[in-house]
């Protein structure tokens, strides 16, 4: 009852205060002499005014441009057919959308992103070795991410995934780090 009674007061003086500033503006005008703007004081409004339009529309242009576009699937949960889930011990499924590799190894699935975790370079899986070989600074992981070589810091990452009826579903927004393999990262996998 208290928030209506409010509401309607508000409402109330909203119109009455409108109503006074219309009247003593219409008394000032009535009442005020009328000067000319000087020829001068005109052009520098306009001058003034072009700049400060135009230098809003080059910082709007600007904050768009610079703007992230939300574009693909990256970022959203991609969900991975049963029919092109590798089997075990099989080379991995790529996965363009996503951004990354699904492997199923002994302990179940892995969806390891394919960002290395040394300067962000993408990995690709070497089928004649059975690894993956980043190209541009020469760390190599093994089947499960872990780091056996070269300058990274670290395993890559990989991502939470569930399984739902043979069908995958890989949260591409849910990145994580690790330090190592642990078992309990992978998710058991019967087709």
């Amino acid at each position: 009852m208290f928030p209506l009674l409010r509401t309607i007061l508000g409402l109330t003086l909203v119109a009455i205060v409108a109503r006074v500033g219309a009247l003593l503006g219409r008394f000032q005008q009535q009442h005020a002499p009328k000067k000319a703007v000087p020829r001068r004081m005109f052009l520098r409004n306009v001058v003034l005014g072009s700049v400060g339009v135009v230098s809003l529309q080059a910082a709007a242009g600007f904050v768009y441009w610079m703007w992230p576009l939300k574009t693909g699937a990256f970022g959203s949960v991609i969900t991975v057919p049963a029919s092109v889930v590798p089997e075990v011990g099989a080379a991995p499924y790529r996965d363009q959308a996503g951004k990354f590799w699904l492997i199923n190894n002994e302990d179940g699935l892995l969806a390891l992103y394919w960002k290395c975790p040394h300067l962000g370079c993408t990995v690709p899986w070497e089928d004649g070795q059975g690894d993956f070989q980043c190209p541009c600074h020469g760390s190599i992981y093994d089947r499960f991410g872990v780091l056996i070589a070269g300058p990274a810091p670290r395993p890559m990452d990989y991502m939470a995934l569930t399984v739902e009826g043979g069908n995958v579903n890989v949260d591409t927004g849910d990145i994580i780090q690790r330090s190592g393999y642990d078992p309990s990262q992978s998710v058991p996998y019967t087709a």
